[in-house]
């Protein structure tokens, strides 16, 4: 069954180009106008979600923001003229997990895609012994892909999961930033060390008062304190 694509974008003329290249490489592909039209056509079998920033109405960026909040983890690559740092980092801390500059090359957003849906796709490691890392009233759930706090869901991005749980198991290893992006990113390109640490903050945001877990030694990199 093809990988079903949603394309969001206000230029119509970039909507049918992608459409056409993308049904050429076996994609099925639908497209929207707007963040409120995709909201219409949205389900659970999409795969990746090709989503423009600058819109009318609601921006990309709020878009995924609420889509994350809502607990929708579907992979979001960014499309947008506005190319700084800043602005990749903040299409990041929304919960996009990649981010293209326009104009941009159809083989490059095409590669891009293949990379995302593999690395969604990649199937989790399996350690029969014990599924789940518990730290008193914190629990890291490896089979359900949960993280739980004094019973209590928090909601992780994919890629906030995979990095709490290298880190967490293994506590006695200090992991660069580039280890990071190795091990969790893999195949996607273009990923900054400052992208980790915009993960990192978020994820310890959602950790709340168990925060200090993840410490950080300048220079280093990051490392799992289990003794926090």
């Amino acid at each position: 069954m093809p990988e079903k694509i949603l394309i969001v974008d206000d230029d119509r003329n970039i909507c049918e180009i992608l459409e056409y290249n993308l049904k050429n490489e076996g994609f099925d592909v639908e497209y929207a106008y707007s963040a409120e039209e995709a909201g219409k056509k949205l389900t659970d079998d999409f795969s990746v979600i090709l989503l423009d920033v600058m819109m009318g109405g609601i921006s990309g960026y709020n878009m995924a923001e609420k889509l994350r909040t809502k607990g929708n983890q579907i992979p979001i690559i960014f499309l947008t003229a506005k190319d700084t740092e800043n602005d990749m980092l903040t299409g990041f801390s929304v919960g996009g997990d990649d981010y293209i500059s326009k104009p941009f090359s159809i083989k490059e957003v095409i590669a891009r895609i293949k990379a995302v849906v593999r690395r969604h796709h990649q199937p989790a490691k399996q350690n029969k012994s014990n599924q789940k890392l518990i730290f008193g009233n914190l629990i890291i759930d490896r089979e359900t892909k949960e993280l739980v706090i004094d019973d209590k869901k928090i909601m992780l991005t994919k890629t906030e999961f995979e990095i709490l749980v290298l880190l967490a198991e293994n506590p006695e290893r200090m992991f660069s930033r580039e280890n990071i992006i190795d091990l969790v990113w893999k195949e996607t390109p273009y990923i900054t060390d400052r992208t980790v640490d915009v993960h990192i903050t978020r994820l310890r945001k959602k950790l709340s008062e168990h925060a200090s877990l993840i410490i950080n030694r300048p220079g280093y990199g990051y490392r799992f304190n289990h003794d926090s």
